[in-house]
């Protein structure tokens, strides 16, 4: 059973039981638009004990909203009851929440896109809000009166964005000129639930145009205080040089590719970022410009060859390259490097030491300072290929520790 076909069935069923249920927001839209849905969401005049009394395995997840998720034959359909919502009295949560019809649920969700429905028994779209129409005209536009509607819930503005960014729709007017008067409210939201949406706008094929709507809106510098018109500007023609699928990180990496890394370190802190995204943007970033240097010794490029990050890199810095006027010499120098690492064909880049710690104190190393160094050249020598064996790395090792007994005399 697919997505569809379970909710279909949940449809049919509150239906026979006398009660209204229809297909709602995302789904309808993207049916419209002869796009696969990912999820199919049902409403319904039922309210949720009569859903749960229906179905014999159900979750309440939303008691105050009315929203039950019915698990059907290994899906799992959220069936939400027909609501109004009022008192928005932090940008986010409504304190009075009413069960209600389906043209009055319509009319407090976001956008006209969003708003309509879909009778699948029927085989008929009911829109009591014009979202149809501005589908056809390609236009994000918020249901009623758009001061009201970002009052309810200021996210509905990088929501707007995002959009605007994956459909390639324009932003109406009003709309726009809404969402630019109320930019600085955007950090009323967790930074959690903004980091989702920046996600889906600049992980898109069409981010760059979505980050300079962030820009212009204010909605960029208001997320992160500091976030210049120059910083931006760069940005977005970074982010237009990407290839067309990319990663979270490379795409956040390539919107902070014109500021320092210790500024862009402070600003990801708003997002709430996992340990491992936080790891690879540092990384990303820390190491702009290492691979025009497409002469590095081979023990160099070994090293960042093996780190999990390094074509992510290669991909930053050949974006950087592309966005600078005078980047086409960077750009050469990348091409020689990507030359050098084909030639390197499969060659261990991150062999075992040939000695470990204790060999070396075996040899007379003594524990502290001067182990690590003696450890560390000699991995790049083993790197370098100048070590094979075991007998050289000794070798090579007793040499070291007898020059510097004779300089510490």
């Amino acid at each position: 059973m697919t997505n569809k076909q379970a909710a279909i069935k949940v449809i049919r069923r509150l239906n026979r039981n006398g009660f209204q249920a229809l297909m709602a927001g995302g789904c309808v839209r993207d049916m419209l638009l002869g796009k696969r849905p990912k999820d199919y969401d049902v409403a319904t005049d039922a309210q949720p004990k009569e859903v749960i009394g229906l179905f014999k395995r159900t979750l309440k997840v939303g008691a105050k909203f009315g929203v039950v998720i019915v698990m059907l034959e290994g899906r799992q359909v959220e069936v939400a009851t027909f609501r109004t919502e009022t008192g928005y009295a932090d940008g986010r949560h409504p304190s009075v929440v009413k069960f209600a019809n389906a043209a009055e649920d319509a009319s407090r969700r976001d956008f006209t896109i969003n708003g309509m429905f879909y009778d699948p028994v029927k085989d008929k779209v009911i829109d009591y809000v014009d979202g149809r129409a501005d589908l056809k005209k390609g236009l994000i536009r918020t249901i009623g009166k758009p001061k009201e509607r970002f009052g309810e819930d200021y996210l509905r503005m990088l929501r707007a964005v995002r959009f605007s960014t994956q459909l390639g729709f324009d932003i109406e007017p009003a709309t726009w000129s809404e969402i630019c008067r109320n930019a600085k409210k955007i950090t009323k939201i967790s930074g959690e639930r903004i980091a989702i949406e920046l996600e889906a706008i600049l992980v898109d094929p069409n981010r760059s145009v979505g980050a300079a709507m962030l820009a212009e809106t204010g909605l960029a510098k208001a997320i992160f205080p500091g976030f210049s018109a120059r910083h931006a500007e760069f940005a977005v023609s970074v982010l237009a040089q990407l290839r067309k699928k990319v990663d979270f990180a490379l795409a956040l990496a390539s919107l902070f590719a014109g500021c320092p890394t210790d500024f862009a370190r402070q600003k990801h802190q708003i997002l709430k970022l996992s340990r491992s995204q936080n790891k690879h943007i540092k990384f990303l970033l820390a190491n702009r410009g290492r691979l025009l240097d497409d002469r590095m010794p081979l023990s160099r490029l070994k090293m960042i060859l093996a780190e999990p990050y390094f074509w992510n890199l290669y991909e930053l810095q050949r974006a950087i390259q592309k966005a600078t006027p005078d980047g086409a010499k960077g750009i050469a120098a990348l091409g020689r490097l990507r030359k050098r690492i084909k030639d390197l064909g499969d060659v261990e880049l991150r062999p075992k030491p040939l000695l470990s710690g204790h060999d070396l104190i075996r040899l007379g190393a003594v524990p502290g300072p001067a182990l690590g160094q003696l450890a560390e050249e000699m991995y790049i020598a083993q790197l370098e290929g100048k070590l094979k064996t075991l007998s050289q790395a000794r070798q090579w090792a007793q040499k070291w520790l007898q020059k510097r007994r004779m300089t510490e005399k």
